[in-house]
């Protein structure tokens, strides 16, 4: 595994923003607080893994800013010989993003859902920050609601990774 400090030197060596690099590291430090709590409470997680994954989360940010920075995040760590943190970049984007859901937002098709405790703890750290900001559970749903509609699929998402975390004690 990477170090942190690797992981933000990958943010600037690509061209990341300083606000996107604040961001990444933000995330980072919500997301070791949900798995710290997590693990407290006698449940496996991997810190370090969760550490490196949010902070590489948005690397994708460094070509574009639209939905496909996931995509393109998940490539550029893969060109790196990152590939197990490349499902950071690829499915943190709000709850995830389903096989239909990315052909209609035309990103190559397949799951973007987070699938290990890892993934869900950083999508949800990531879902709680607003730049460097934290917000409520409440108020990310909000703009997630307000964003994609108030029946989009991700909202429901999102409330199960909620329910999850709080059932493993991490919020």
């Amino acid at each position: 595994m990477i170090s942190i400090e690797r992981a933000l030197r990958i943010l600037s060596e690509e061209g990341c923003s300083p606000e996107v690099i604040r961001h990444s590291f933000a995330v980072s430090k919500k997301s070791a607080e949900i798995a710290r709590k997590i693990s407290e409470n006698g449940h496996d997680v991997d810190l370090e893994l969760v550490k490196v994954g949010a902070i590489l989360h948005d690397v994708g940010r460094s070509r574009t800013h639209d939905i496909s920075h996931g995509v393109e995040g998940s490539r550029i760590l893969r060109e790196r010989g990152l590939g197990e943190l490349a499902r950071f970049a690829e499915r943190h984007l709000g709850a995830g993003i389903t096989v239909e859901e990315a052909e209609k937002l035309s990103i190559p098709t397949k799951d973007y859902l987070p699938e290990s405790l890892e993934e869900k703890v950083v999508a949800y750290a990531d879902n709680l920050l607003r730049g460097e900001e934290v917000i409520s559970f409440q108020e990310a749903l909000e703009e997630l609601q307000e964003e994609l509609g108030p029946d989009h699929p991700s909202l429901d998402r999102f409330r199960k990774i909620h329910r999850k975390l709080r059932e493993l004690g991490g919020i």
